[in-house]
């Protein structure tokens, strides 16, 4: 599949949406009753510590010989730099809005 057929297929997608109230936006992201903007950030860092671990912890365990699949590794640890990547252009974007706030004149 090239890049303008994947194209294609997203556009038809999106006509196929009639209103904005087709469109379900989660109101509690975390699945608890508390989802302040803290408590958000907190659990979404926390999954991506963990995620680091287990990417560590796989990679400790293949070069000690406890972990055999290789394959397993590789996934582990490409999730985790992708969900760390993820993460920091999140930063990125948050320090800029805030940036933007900042700048606003009242």
């Amino acid at each position: 599949m090239n890049v303008l057929s994947m194209y294609n297929k997203v556009f038809t997608e999106a006509n196929k949406i009639q209103n904005m109230s087709d469109i379900k936006i989660p109101t509690n992201i975390s699945g608890e009753g508390n989802s302040s903007f803290k408590n958000i950030i907190s659990s979404e860092i926390e999954k991506l510590n963990n995620q680091q671990i287990k990417a560590d912890q796989l990679t400790q365990g293949f070069i000690s010989g406890q972990v055999e699949d290789l394959h397993t590794v590789l996934i582990a640890t490409e999730e985790a730099r992708l969900s760390l990547e993820l993460a920091v252009q999140v930063r990125n974007k948050v320090v800029e809005a805030y940036k933007e706030i900042n700048n606003m004149q009242l």
